[in-house]
């Protein structure tokens, strides 16, 4: 089961929730709406707007079927508020393997929090995908 949570404060022509400073439909939006992520980071910043956007679908998508959950269920109460990218290593367009470390930010119900993890990326047959996570909070 997915579930999508719409979220209005986002469109095209607002500023994409990944922190690159331009257009959600010039950014993380044209990965949302079917084009490959070119980097593993990227591909991180696209999952974090799909996070911020309550994009369920694509993440599963974008989740390597040897780790994927069968489903996903967003938090309606989390609002994602921003995204730090700390540390990159490989996931580039001649590389098969990427991690990257960041850190995001949220509320939920009011309450800030932020998550701290270093995320594995594979990419096969020249697609990227979320393999899993090394860290926590």
């Amino acid at each position: 089961m997915v579930r999508r949570r719409q979220n209005s404060v986002h469109s095209a022509d607002t500023a994409c929730p990944c922190g690159r400073g331009i257009p959600l439909g010039e950014c993380c939006g044209v990965f949302l709406a079917g084009r490959s992520a070119p980097t593993a980071e990227q591909l991180m910043r696209s999952r974090y707007t799909a996070f911020a956007v309550g994009d369920a679908a694509y993440l599963l998508r974008t989740w390597h079927p040897s780790t994927r959950p069968a489903t996903l269920d967003l938090d309606p109460d989390t609002r994602w508020t921003g995204l730090e990218i700390l540390h990159t290593t490989g996931g580039g367009f001649l590389h098969t393997e990427g991690t990257v470390e960041f850190r995001a930010h949220s509320s939920h119900r009011g309450v800030p929090d932020s998550m701290h993890e270093h995320s594995r990326f594979v990419r096969e047959n020249g697609e990227w995908f979320y393999l899993d996570a090394d860290g926590g909070r």
